[in-house]
């Protein structure tokens, strides 16, 4: 300021000035003047550092929800939880999974050790109980999910058995008492199992047909088994779908339709060149989305070139697995339920599992609706009714994503479906079922919108894994809010913002980090979990300031008041 209090530099000036600082410059500049401070506030200024510090692509604008972009950059630097702040080291082996109960207060944890361990979440988390599952001859424990009163904890495993085993259980825990209610069947074990509602869960089971074709089973089971008439159900049949290329069922959840009609997310803005992942709608009324059988003369002429293979007067031209899915594909003509239509103003959920029709690994993901008749085991008891049996269910949606799909997570609107998927070369041809094309390192997390069946273009990039086609597991992921979060096979978690697909944090541990979770109620927390056998618990900068602020002390009128009192 010159002697009458007039600034010495135009406002323009200090604006470029400004431009070329870096964020904390700028900020701590503000404090010079009244002159400098206004312009330390400017819009188009924070709204330059924003794009510049973040790396945001210029097309995507700022967040409906935000009032400034000052205020844009504070959430995107204050609230991310990138700050350990505690490590728990009771489990002894690779730790698998993570789940929060819906209230945020408690949380399971499941690990190659072979125990479900239940956690209190507070400031500081502890142990609350760890349940033992080698005596049901479990081999580990892989997942849990919370029923949605937190009174049930659903728990998967895999059972002991030779290497190529694939069998697994589902244990269902009280959380009042920590009693084990019951326990349910589970083929393969990396079905995991899921609720529907709170008292019934979905578990799996495996046919085989031939060498390379199979028949999955989808069953209701109610989660207390304990009923005393022999005339209620336990246990219904819900799907019965058919299995091509020595593919399997895996990985089932449900989403809850009825809260599709959180706000939009601007989510898909950004390279309209992007290719996107083939969706069919095999539901739709739209001719050209319709999966639509062989015609009826191809159908014929398959079946006479069978006929006269069966009956010596032909010699195949194909190699056995095709002349075996060729043949499965037969049997299933006509004998498939088309997806049933839900009547207008129907609230029903969606079933979605990863599934494929090329090869053993997974590399679709199958999407079946679950109509309100169909999710109680009431009805007739089960053996009755078996005619049924003769028809697969056909499913509703599939989503090919070209690659092997390794984790897959809902947003909290159960709307968005957040998929890991590691790429298959361009143009690959699957020849061998039992030989599926390489994988890539990168892991592309892709997003889809379960409420328009559409992809969204630009996937989030950043984790890496190592692992090869046959030996590659699952990481699992979560989304909160305004953050999705992984797993990586590179040591590391990350955290993603979802409106701006930018990475926002990487989380170190000391070896693969399999699961992560947020606090359902306060996304400003994030665990994690790793083959290092740890739990980390991971807080924002903001709430860790919060935290350790020393409190004030009580002032000298309320001290004498109190020590009156006593």
């Amino acid at each position: 300021m010159d002697e009458g209090g007039a600034p010495l530099l135009p406002d323009s000036l200090v604006y470029q000035i400004f431009l070329s600082l870096g964020p904390a410059d700028v900020l701590a500049a503000g404090l010079v003047c009244r002159q400098w401070l206004a312009v330390s506030r400017d819009e188009f200024l924070w709204r330059e550092q924003f794009y510049r510090f973040y790396q945001v692509a210029r097309d995507v604008p700022r967040h409906p929800a935000a009032t400034s972009w000052l205020e844009e950059f504070q959430r995107l630097y204050d609230t991310v939880p990138c700050v350990e702040v505690q490590t728990l080291r009771e489990h002894t082996d690779q730790v698998l999974h993570l789940s929060f109960s819906h209230s945020g207060y408690q949380f399971a944890s499941c690990s190659k050790d072979c125990t479900v361990k239940i956690w209190s979440n507070d400031l500081t988390i502890s142990l609350l109980h760890s349940a033992d599952m080698r005596p049901y001859n479990w081999s580990y424990t892989q997942f849990s999910q919370f029923n949605q009163d937190d009174s049930l904890l659903l728990a998967s495993g895999v059972f002991l058995g030779p290497h190529n085993s694939s069998s697994g259980e589902i244990a269902v825990i009280s959380l009042h008492s920590f009693v084990l209610l019951s326990r349910v069947r589970n083929k393969p074990y990396d079905v995991f199992g899921c609720w529907l509602t709170e008292t019934s869960l979905i578990s799996g089971n495996l046919h085989r047909i031939g060498d390379i074709t199979s028949c999955s089973v989808l069953w209701l089971n109610n989660a207390f088994q304990d009923v005393e008439s022999e005339n209620v159900n336990v246990v219904k049949r819900l799907f019965k779908i058919q299995n091509l290329n020595a593919s399997t069922i895996r990985t089932v959840m449900v989403a809850d339709c009825s809260r599709f009609d959180s706000p939009d997310l601007l989510l898909d803005a950004g390279d309209p060149g992007t290719p996107p992942c083939r969706v069919f709608d095999l539901g739709s009324d739209n001719e050209k989305e319709v999966a639509s059988p062989a015609p009826a003369h191809a159908r014929e002429g398959l079946r006479h070139f069978l006929d006269s293979v069966l009956e010596g007067r032909a010699q195949p031209q194909l190699s056995d697995c095709v002349l075996e899915t060729k043949v499965a594909e037969l049997l299933a003509q006509g004998h498939t339920k088309p997806p049933e239509r839900s009547a207008t103003g129907t609230r029903s959920k969606y079933l979605i599992f990863t599934t494929g029709c090329l090869t053993y690994s997974p590399h679709q993901i199958g999407i079946k609706q679950i109509l309100p008749h169909q999710m109680t085991t009431a009805g007739p008891v089960l053996g009755e009714g078996r005619g049924s049996d003769a028809f697969f269910d056909a499913l509703d949606h599939v989503i090919d994503v070209h690659g092997h799909i390794i984790g897959m997570g809902l947003s909290p609107d159960n709307r968005y479906l957040y998929v890991n998927s590691r790429a298959w070369p361009s143009g690959a041809v699957v020849a061998d079922p039992m030989q599926p094309p390489p994988i890539a390192e990168e892991i592309d997390l892709l997003v889809f919108d379960l409420k328009t069946m559409r992809e969204v273009r630009r996937a989030l990039r950043a984790h890496r894994a190592y692992t090869p086609n046959d030996e590659c597991f699952f990481i699992f992921l979560d989304v909160s809010r305004d953050f999705v979060a992984s797993g990586a096979e590179d040591r590391h978690g990350y955290i993603w913002d979802r409106h701006y697909n930018i990475c926002l944090a990487k989380l170190r541990h000391d070896d693969v980090v399999n699961s992560v979770a947020f606090s359902p109620q306060e996304q400003e927390l994030l665990l994690t979990a790793s083959d290092d056998a740890t739990i980390k618990a991971w807080r924002s900068p903001r709430t860790v300031r919060v935290l350790q602020a020393p409190r004030r002390r009580p002032r000298a009128f309320f001290s004498w008041l109190a020590s009156q009192r006593r």
